[in-house]
């Protein structure tokens, strides 16, 4: 049981999301009806035969397309991922050239746990966004169960090129011919090899890119005196930020870089968190002067303090179960086994949840919550009943013969009725959809907790009485407490 809730993932509330993917495509520059009409339509109308595939909805943007299927209850996420894929081969063929469909990451809904910022005195946004997004993002995705890590906010570095229409005019270059040049001068390209004194030297031509000025020398066409023409005759050319279509803002103090991690689906959160907070403590010495990253959402704090809030409920519930125990049946080692049950059925619990793979929760955790006052009420019964043997026989039958004799009488009562409880939260696994994901949970660790308390009763439970019900065993009468309250409730009776 120990084991069992070490390994078991934490979370503050159950997943409520869908199983589903999401297509993302860009079209740029293209206005929605062009990306509804030429993307859009022709990648949903695919979806719509996935296997299991419940909902599929399109979205249509400037520029680009959202498609979402949503697949039915139980489907298993990455068998729905591997269909999706399988479909878009085929479409694939009636999209626009250059345009390529890709996959969302494997998260859900509730899998934003993680997001920090940037900050630097000696750098500005689009430096400090190049940082998130050729160093820090890469670094951070490698976490285990991080599925993405997406940036917000910043500039991001873009060459920019802005063609001169008259000039164009006036070499008569067309733009198509600057683009193909700009295209055909980054890259590098393989010859053979050439062997000079038994020796092979791979031969090269390197053109990549490094900056700004192996732009503007780009040769784009030959004038009329043979004289090369660069892309510097004709345009522009300089660094600035891409076109942003939003911003990030940190608590009203200005822009900040910012960076949301995202946790991969059925991953523990709170281990997540904690492998992404030891990540982030390695790399931040390696980050350039000055740069420093704070953390402005957590959820393992809330996780923390829902799980601490039902750990401290549980333990005053069992406390108080046990108290009672003590009081009523005023015989110390008695209490003790109907104590007993209280922490076994909860282990008895999480072993169950851990093999089925359910998460610890607010709702799962209020399922053993409700449950542990039901628990012990069959050990107390057979307590009492083994109380009232003892106290009418007088000494005359051996103890065991006693025990036995009050399990027999009340054990399989008591063992139907725990399991009928058990069975009376059945109808909330009807429950479908958000609802039923809400609430399972719930009925789950309930009905766990149940059943564990039924099968303690008939096994355990009856032994631990025959050790350990001995010594002094005061009868009803004389014990204060039920003196008390039958001095209370008496009058009323006979009324």
């Amino acid at each position: 049981g120990l084991y069992a809730m070490a390994r078991i993932p934490l979370d503050a509330i159950p997943d409520l999301s869908d199983v589903q993917v999401i297509i993302f495509t860009e079209y740029p520059g293209q206005a929605p009806q062009v990306v509804e009409d030429q993307v859009t339509y022709p990648l949903t109308t695919a979806m719509l035969s996935v296997p299991y595939a419940s909902v599929v909805r399109g979205y249509s943007f400037f520029g680009i397309s959202f498609v979402y299927v949503i697949f039915e209850d139980g489907t298993d996420m990455y068998w729905a991922r591997s269909r999706v894929l399988e479909y878009l081969n085929f479409v694939s063929g009636r999209l626009p050239d250059g345009v390529n469909p890709t996959l969302g990451p494997d998260a859900t809904g509730v899998g934003w746990v993680y997001a920090y910022t940037l900050e630097s005195d000696r750098h500005d946004l689009a430096q400090l966004r190049s940082i998130q997004d050729w160093f820090l993002r890469y670094e951070l995705t490698g976490v285990k169960g991080v599925a993405e890590v997406a940036s917000v906010g910043g500039f991001v570095k873009q060459y920019q090129i802005m063609v001169d229409p008259n000039k164009l005019q006036a070499y008569n270059i067309p733009l198509q011919k600057v683009q193909m040049a700009i295209k055909r001068s980054n890259s590098d390209v393989g010859g053979r090899v050439v062997e000079m004194g038994e020796t092979e030297f791979m031969v090269r031509g390197r053109g990549y890119i490094q900056g700004v000025e192996d732009i503007r020398n780009i040769p784009v066409g030959i004038g009329q005196s043979g004289t090369p023409i660069l892309l510097r005759n004709i345009a522009t050319v300089r660094i600035g930020p891409e076109i942003r279509r939003g911003i990030a803002d940190y608590n009203g103090t200005g822009e900040v870089v910012s960076g949301i991690v995202v946790m991969r689906y059925g991953e523990n959160a709170l281990e997540v968190i904690r492998n992404v907070k030891e990540r982030i403590a390695q790399i931040e010495s390696g980050l350039p002067e000055g740069v420093h990253i704070r953390e402005v959402y957590d959820r393992s704090s809330l996780i923390l303090r829902a799980i601490n809030n039902l750990k401290t409920t549980l333990i005053e519930e069992s406390v108080i179960v046990a108290v009672v125990c003590i009081l009523f049946l005023f015989h110390f080692r008695s209490a003790l086994v109907g104590i007993f049950t209280l922490p076994v059925g909860v282990f008895i619990s999480f072993i169950i949840m851990e093999k089925q793979g359910l998460n610890a929760n607010i709702m799962s955790l209020g399922g053993i919550a409700i449950a542990v006052g039901a628990m012990v009420d069959a050990a107390i019964v057979m307590i009492e009943n083994a109380h009232k043997h003892i106290e009418h026989d007088g000494g005359k039958k051996p103890h065991w013969e006693l025990i036995t004799d009050a399990t027999k009488e009340v054990g399989p009562a008591l063992f139907f009725s725990l399991l009928i409880i058990a069975v009376s939260f059945l109808p909330v696994f009807t429950l479908e959809a958000q609802e039923g994901r809400l609430f399972r949970p719930l009925a789950y660790t309930k009905t766990y907790a149940m059943l564990g308390s039924a099968l303690l009763s008939i096994t355990i439970v009856p032994v631990l009485m025959g050790y350990l019900i001995r010594g002094k065993i005061r009868p009803e009468h004389r014990n204060p407490v039920n003196r008390f309250l039958i001095w209370i409730y008496h009058p009323i009776i006979k009324l």
